[in-house]
């Protein structure tokens, strides 16, 4: 009896063994280390790899948990229910992250030696994704040539469409002295800062490519726009800020987006020039180094006070505090 034992684990061995040779990318759950910023190597190649999957990060997979890795954990966790939303990849976070995800190992590894910058495409059969890179550049121009053609009529955060700023004269850009000034200011400053982006990663809270006059900007908005709001919606209001400066449709500075015509509230009653408080600054630098509780939205309106009827038409992400986001 003891020998059909014996005879049945080899085979069973052999089987596991063949099979892994058969199909080297098949998917692997981490260590049993509770992986936190600051952290390198194999584990953190999983962990972004896994988050890219399901679309939560989209830096590069380089085995430095930073603070892109940081929010897009936190954003994971929140999305998906963890009990402890704290950015720490402990049991409970690793074992939903690998219900959920996939990861090919042998496929991430083979790319990170190629140099590749992004390793891994959720949603992507394993075939289809050798050369992404060029497909994902491909697939990013048609997507913002789409984009541009469907923005003729986008609502800011107020009441009025896109459509009827461009009608008052949006290329004019009338703007007061002392916003000219701070236009000038924040491009002057977000250049002085691109030596920054050829650094080597690091975990550090660094907000490359952002000037002190950008934070500063970003923090009168949030406190004219959000002060009495949620803290997470005090973020959301600065990471609508940043998805606009990174979309085509919208001018590519700080300051350009926040002193767009009838762009913001806070602008147009002058509760932008108000002393911003420390819970404004901290949820800018929260904002720029990757948390975006909104989902990626591009507006947002209050309910309660909004009249445009465009703005309801928009698809809607979710509400936080009394501000709906949406596209």
């Amino acid at each position: 009896m003891g020998r059909i034992t014996k005879y049945i684990c080899s085979a069973c061995v052999c089987s596991l063994l063949a099979i892994t040779m058969i199909n080297p990318q098949s998917s692997s759950a981490f260590t049993n280390q509770v992986i936190q910023r600051g952290a390198v190597g194999e584990d953190v190649i999983e962990l972004q790899s896994r988050l890219q999957y399901i679309g939560f990060y989209n830096g590069k997979i380089d085995g430095v948990f930073g603070w892109s890795t940081y929010w897009a954990l936190r954003n994971f966790q929140y999305e998906f229910g963890i009990k402890k939303v704290d950015g720490l990849a402990g049991a409970q976070t690793k074992q939903k992250l690998a219900d959920v995800t996939k990861y090919y190992e042998y496929h991430v590894k083979t790319e990170l030696k190629k140099g590749n910058k992004f390793t891994h495409y959720g949603g992507v059969p394993i075939d289809k994704q050798k050369g992404s890179s060029a497909k994902s550049s491909q697939n990013n121009v048609q997507k913002n040539a789409k984009s541009q053609s469907k923005s003729q009529q986008q609502q800011p955060t107020g009441q009025q469409s896109r459509g009827q700023q461009q009608s008052e004269g949006r290329n004019n850009n009338q703007a007061t002295p002392q916003q000219n000034q701070t236009n000038k200011a924040a491009t002057n400053g977000g250049s002085e800062q691109q030596q920054e982006k050829a650094q080597k990663p690091t975990a550090l809270n660094v907000p490359n490519g952002f000037s002190q006059n950008d934070i500063q900007l970003m923090a009168n908005a949030v406190y004219g726009e959000a002060r009495g709001e949620p803290y997470n919606g005090q973020v959301a209001v600065a990471a609508v800020i940043l998805n606009r400066v990174n979309s085509p449709t919208f001018p590519n500075t700080v300051a350009g987006v926040i002193f767009e015509p009838r762009a913001f509230t806070a602008v147009a009653d002058g509760q932008i020039w108000l002393e911003p408080d420390e819970t404004a600054k901290k949820a800018v630098l929260d904002a720029i180094n990757g948390w975006d509780p909104t989902g990626n939205a591009m507006y947002y309106f209050n309910p309660d006070t909004a009249t445009s009827a465009w703005i309801w038409s928009r698809p809607q992400i979710k509400q936080i505090g009394k501000h709906i986001f949406c596209n």
